[in-house]
């Protein structure tokens, strides 16, 4: 490799190991070998150096978890709910077995409001994770995954990857299965979240609680 991609591997391993806002320029010239010139030169700065780490970090992980569908065989001609059920039980392994790497993203949602520069540079690859994800749900190549699908399932899962990485940090002992989560979705969607016990005959839920009718 030449000094560019030393460079980026390098910073890949900063961003696990110290973080995103942590790491400097002298840590990746370390972690790569290199020079403190030679960010300057192939990426102009440590911040943009940074931010492609970041990128690729994520791209590295989508493709991980896509290798771990393609692994399992047949799954995806299964049953939708089981399907469901399964990819995220491997991603919430994920999480726990990569914790740096969640730790890393988890932190740069923070920076976010504050770093114009970071929000744009993700701004432009987040449609493709949406479209990742569905990919990886629905065991195709991105190029299968229309737009309409990336938009409104593809946001769905990453609404839920976001959350759940937050819980894994939080409360590792705590995070929902596959299983639980298909439950929630129905349970919210045949409006039987709570048990039939906590409201009694004629009740219904209104914006403001319950009301009788």
């Amino acid at each position: 490799m030449g000094h560019r991609e030393d460079l980026l591997e390098g910073a890949k391993r900063c961003l696990l190991e110290k973080g995103y806002a942590r790491t400097t320029a002298r840590d990746i010239v370390a972690a790569s070998g290199t020079n403190l010139a030679s960010i300057g030169y192939h990426y102009g700065s440590k911040d943009v150096l940074m931010r492609q780490a970041l990128v690729e970090s994520v791209e590295e992980w989508g493709a991980g978890l896509a290798g771990t569908e393609e692994a399992g065989g047949g799954e995806a001609a299964g049953d939708p709910v089981e399907r469901f059920a399964a990819g995220w039980d491997r991603i919430l392994r994920s999480f726990l077995e990569q914790r740096d790497f969640v730790a890393s993203q988890v932190e740069v949602l923070g920076l976010l409001p504050r770093d114009p520069e970071l929000r744009a540079a993700l701004a432009t690859v987040l449609p493709e994770g949406g479209e990742g994800l569905v990919a990886v749900f629905e065991n195709v190549p991105d190029t299968e995954v229309d737009a309409e699908s990336a938009r409104v399932v593809g946001s769905f899962y990453q609404a839920l990857l976001t959350g759940l990485m937050v819980q894994s940090l939080v409360s590792p002992a705590a995070l929902p299965s596959g299983g639980d989560l298909v439950e929630a979705m129905r349970r919210v969607l045949s409006g039987t979240v709570l048990p039939a016990t906590v409201r009694g005959p004629g009740e219904e839920r209104t914006g403001g609680g319950a009301a009788t009718s």
